[in-house]
């Protein structure tokens, strides 16, 4: 059984054409410093999504390994902070499976202790 990050945006309005292109910049530059080669990466779905008004809409299967997802998740919910930042006025949601990941101002998108340097170096250690 896997466990997926998925994230959406709605609105009414489609994204414009330079919300498009900050999109897209989002995506380049995160996916070329993504941590792990043979993990599953930020993935938007081609169609946006299958809900009404959803124009943004993808899922990440995560890592079986907790070391590894750790890494993982601090990369994609930067990228969701990153996409929410470049189109802030849609209705955002984030989740690993059912459990919403709520957004925190400064910092965006974020889980407790995913930034622990002590708990990382434990999980690599097991």
């Amino acid at each position: 059984m896997s466990v997926s990050l998925y994230y959406s945006a709605r609105r009414d309005t489609p994204l414009s054409p330079a919300e498009t292109a900050a999109v897209q910049r989002v995506v380049t530059v995160r996916g070329a410093t993504y941590p792990y080669d043979d993990e599953e990466g930020l993935h938007l779905y081609d169609t946006g999504g299958d809900e009404p008004g959803e124009i943004l809409a993808g899922s990440t299967k995560l890592s079986f390994e907790p070391a590894r997802m750790f890494p993982q998740l601090r990369h994609l919910l930067g990228s969701m902070t990153e996409l929410r930042r470049a189109v802030p006025d849609a209705e955002w949601h984030v989740a690993i499976d059912d459990g919403a990941v709520e957004w925190q101002e400064p910092v965006g998108y974020t889980l407790p202790g995913l930034d622990d340097p002590d708990l990382q170096a434990e999980l690599e250690s097991l």
